[in-house]
C-alpha cells in the first residue's frame, strides 16, 4: 500500500512537471506576441488558452489604442488589458448567429434542411428555391462572397431586400465560397422566426443566460464606460475593395464614386465592417459583435461540454454534434473544421474554430480539451505600403503549434 508521504511526493513531482510545462508555454507565448508588439507589427493582443478548467495563459500585450488618424503615435497610448472589448468581426458569425440558429434548431422551430424560401419569400424563385439553411451555414449557397450593400441601402430591411434581388454567383451546393451575405440572411431568419431583433434575440437567449455581460453590438452607444480596443481609421481597405479590381471584389455595375459616406476618423466601439455599420446600424449576422476573451470562453466552454452550461443544458448534445460534424468540404455548420487552415494547421479530428478580419480567432481542440482565443487589433497600426493590413496568420499558426506541442508533452 502506498504511503501518504510517497503519494504526496509523487503528487508534488507531477505538479512540478506540469507547472514547468505550463511555464514553458507561457514563455513561448510571451516570446511570440511580445516580439510582434516590439517590432510594431501589431499594436497589441489579448490571449486566453484554457485546458479543462485551467487557464494556462491569460494575458494582454501592447496597446488597445496606439496611433492617431495620421498614423502618428498617440501622446498617451492606451495599454490593453484582458478586460478590453475587441471588435470580433466574423467571429460574430459563430458566436452570435450560428449559436442563435442552433438554439432555434434545438427548440424545433427550424430545421437546417429547410429551404430559405420558407422564411424569406424573395428566395422562392427558380434560381434560389433550392437554397437551404444548411447552404447558408456552410457557405455553399452560391451567393456573392461580399457586396458593398451600403451603396444602395441605409437599413437592414433594405439590405435584406437587396440580397434577395442579387443574382447567384455560383451554382447552389456545388462549392464552398465564404459569404458574408449568407450570414446576413441567417440573421434575418432569426428575426423572422423569433419575432425579435437579432440584437435582442442574442442578448436574451445567449449572452444573459451565459453571463456574457461584455458581449454586445454598438458598445460605444450602449456602454460608454467600457474599455474598447481601437481598430482602423475609417474603412480604407473596403474603399480599395470597391475600386481596385486586383482584390477581386469590384462590381461592374458600381462606380466607386457613386457613394461617399466613408468614415474619416479612428474607430473605437464602432464596428469596422462597412456593411454592418453603414447599412445596418451596427447590427448584422455576419459582423458587429464586440467581446472579451473571458466572455468568448464562456460559450466555448458550453461547446466543449456537449452543450452544458454551469448548471443547465444550454444546447442539446444532438444539436452540438449536428453543427460540429464535417461536411464534404471538411467544415461544420458555421464553424471551420478544415485543418488545412493556417490558424488550426493539422489540428486533430473534431477540432473547430473561426477567424475575424480585425485579427481575432478561436480554435477548440476537443481531443486535448484545449481552446485558444486570440484578440488582435491589427488595423490600429494602419495599412502597410502594399495597401493591406499586417497578416496575423503566422502569429496564429505559431501559437497553435506551441499549444499543440504543449498538448503532446502533457499527454506523454
Amino acid at each position: 500500500m502506498i504511503s501518504l508521504f510517497t503519494f504526496s511526493l509523487f503528487f508534488n513531482i507531477l505538479m512540478g512537471q506540469n507547472g514547468t510545462a505550463n511555464n514553458e508555454l507561457i514563455v513561448e507565448i510571451n516570446n511570440i506576441l511580445q516580439d510582434k508588439v516590439n517590432k510594431s507589427e501589431i499594436p497589441g493582443a489579448v490571449i486566453l488558452i484554457k485546458k479543462g478548467n485551467e487557464e494556462l495563459v491569460k494575458k494582454a500585450y501592447g496597446y488597445a489604442s496606439l496611433m492617431d488618424y495620421n498614423q502618428q503615435m498617440l501622446d498617451s497610448p492606451e495599454q490593453t488589458t484582458v478586460d478590453h472589448l475587441y471588435d470580433i468581426a466574423s467571429l460574430t458569425k459563430v458566436i452570435g448567429t450560428t449559436t442563435s440558429i442552433m438554439l432555434l434548431v434545438d427548440a424545433g422551430l427550424i430545421n437546417v434542411e429547410d429551404p430559405v424560401a420558407k422564411y424569406i419569400k424573395g428566395f422562392d424563385t427558380p434560381e434560389k428555391n433550392r437554397i437551404t439553411i444548411r447552404h447558408l451555414l456552410s457557405h455553399t449557397s452560391g451567393l456573392y462572397e461580399w457586396f458593398p450593400l451600403y451603396y444602395y441601402c441605409e437599413n437592414k430591411q433594405e439590405v435584406y431586400r437587396l440580397i434577395e434581388k442579387l443574382p447567384l454567383k455560383y451554382s447552389v451546393g456545388s462549392s464552398r465560397h465564404y459569404s458574408d451575405l449568407g450570414f446576413i440572411l441567417l440573421g434575418e431568419i432569426v428575426e423572422i422566426v423569433s419575432e425579435l431583433s437579432l440584437e435582442e434575440f442574442m442578448d436574451q437567449n445567449i449572452f444573459k443566460p451565459l453571463h456574457m455581460e461584455h458581449t454586445m453590438y454598438n458598445p460605444q452607444k450602449n456602454r460608454s464606460e467600457l474599455k474598447i480596443a481601437a481598430t482602423s481609421y475609417g474603412n480604407p481597405y473596403e474603399k480599395r475593395m470597391v475600386s481596385d479590381p486586383v482584390l477581386g471584389f469590384t462590381i461592374d455595375s458600381i462606380s466607386p464614386t457613386q457613394w461617399n459616406g466613408w468614415r474619416d476618423y479612428p474607430l473605437k466601439g464602432e464596428v469596422n465592417d462597412g456593411n454592418t455599420w453603414y447599412a445596418s446600424n451596427g447590427v448584422s449576422g455576419h459582423a458587429g459583435l464586440f467581446s472579451t476573451v473571458t466572455d468568448l470562453q464562456k460559450l466555448i466552454n458550453v461547446l466543449k461540454q456537449n452543450g452544458k452550461a454551469e448548471n443547465f443544458q444550454f444546447i442539446s448534445e444532438k444539436t452540438i454534434n449536428l453543427f460540429l460534424t464535417q461536411d464534404k468540404f471538411k467544415n461544420g455548420l458555421g464553424w471551420v473544421m478544415d485543418a488545412s487552415n493556417s490558424f488550426m494547421k493539422n489540428a486533430p479530428k473534431g477540432s473547430f474554430g473561426h477567424t475575424g478580419f480585425t485579427g481575432t480567432s478561436i480554435v477548440v481542440i476537443p481531443q486535448c480539451d484545449i481552446s485558444i482565443v486570440i484578440l488582435i487589433n491589427r488595423q490600429n497600426l494602419g495599412m502597410l505600403p502594399n495597401q493591406t493590413y499586417f497578416n496575423v496568420n503566422a502569429i496564429r499558426e505559431q501559437i497553435f503549434g506551441a499549444v499543440m506541442s504543449h498538448c503532446s508533452q502533457k499527454a506523454d
